[in-house]
């Protein structure tokens, strides 16, 4: 039996990434980019042990620093990927920091930011675009 596209889901949310090996999931019914980092980077991190997150109600712009994550090998900024204002956070973080070891780039995301300019994701890289950037980072 042949699949018909018409079954298929329809897919709300686009996924993007910078260089600095973040990531955002954009939902474009309702502006909210959901922030974390990528597999890559909690892999170069190690265990993750602590994460400060950004204040719900903060605005950043695009490439301003909105949290920091600890591991046991060092400590890193977490940029956002795009400019607005922080809607949620994943508090569970607290508790539970693995998680972005386990699963950075789903539940282990950091915060959902409502954007200002959909317009700033054309500047970041699609999936394609990412593995080739890990790929030449490896060579």
């Amino acid at each position: 039996s042949r699949l018909k596209l018409s079954s298929l889901p329809i897919r709300r949310f686009s996924t993007y990434f910078t260089k600095d090996h973040e990531w955002v999931a954009y939902n474009k019914t309702d502006r909210i980019g959901t922030v974390g980092i990528t597999d890559h980077a909690q892999s170069q991190l190690g265990d993750v042990v602590h994460l400060d997150l950004p204040t719900i109600g903060s605005h950043f712009k695009q490439g301003d620093i909105i949290g920091v994550v600890e591991s046991v090998k060092t400590v890193a900024d977490v940029y956002s990927p795009i400019s607005g204002k922080v809607v949620e956070v994943n508090s569970g973080l607290a508790k539970t920091p693995e998680l972005v070891n386990q699963q950075a780039e789903s539940d282990g995301w950091i915060a959902k930011i409502r954007l200002d300019q959909p317009g700033e994701l054309d500047k970041l890289l699609d999936r394609v675009q990412y593995d080739k950037l890990l790929e030449e980072e490896q060579h």
